[in-house]
């Protein structure tokens, strides 16, 4: 059996439209201070990213695991998800006329052992957008984009935000689906059938 260990809605549908039969777990991993030892231990972005990935996979029980998470860089610094709509207007606004990275990891874990793992960054650019025209798609994208890390949706009305996008789209969405497929072949191909 396939588990995902994650409740992301989008890496669910992901999945789910790869055609992979799969189960939802959340992995209950405390992200914050894995992501606090990593920094404090000078590993970039990437790596942050790449080990929230793997401890995700390795601590959920099951046969195949996946774990995956994404990392938002903004000029060396890690932002998080917003909570509400005041701090995703003002993650916004730091986003404003910017680039800023995605780095999506996604990593497999065959009988609680990380067997693969990698990481797919994208570069997003924001155009200096007006007050007005953040706060209309606030109102338009409601709730979802809490559950973004960048406080918006680039498959919804926060498109309208971007002036320029770099990278694999799932990536951006969060979950490097390409790689992941290739590594289920090698690793784990009675998931694919």
């Amino acid at each position: 059996m396939l588990i995902l260990a994650s409740e992301s809605k989008t890496r669910k549908a992901l999945l789910a439209g790869a055609g992979l039969a799969f189960e939802a777990r959340p992995a209950g991993v405390n992200e914050r201070e894995i992501e606090a030892a990593a920094v404090m231990n000078g590993a970039t972005p990437e790596l942050v990213a790449q080990e929230l990935a793997e401890a995700k996979a390795t601590a959920v029980a099951g046969d195949v695991v996946i774990g995956a998470d994404q990392v938002l860089a903004l000029e060396g610094e890690l932002l998080h998800k917003t909570k509400d709509v005041d701090s995703a207007r003002r993650q916004l606004d730091r986003l404003r006329g910017k680039t800023h990275a995605l780095h999506a990891a996604v990593a497999l874990a065959v009988n609680g052992r990380v067997v693969w793992s990698t990481v797919e960054s994208a570069r997003l650019t924001m155009h200096p957008f007006t007050d007005a025209e953040r706060d209309q798609v606030l109102a338009l994208e409601g709730d979802a984009v809490h559950g973004s890390v960048g406080g918006y949706r680039i498959e919804g009305p926060s498109i309208r935000l971007f002036e320029r996008v770099e990278g694999d789209y799932f990536t951006i969405l969060g979950l490097p689906l390409l790689p992941l497929l290739t590594a289920l072949r090698t690793h784990a191909p009675e998931v694919l059938s």
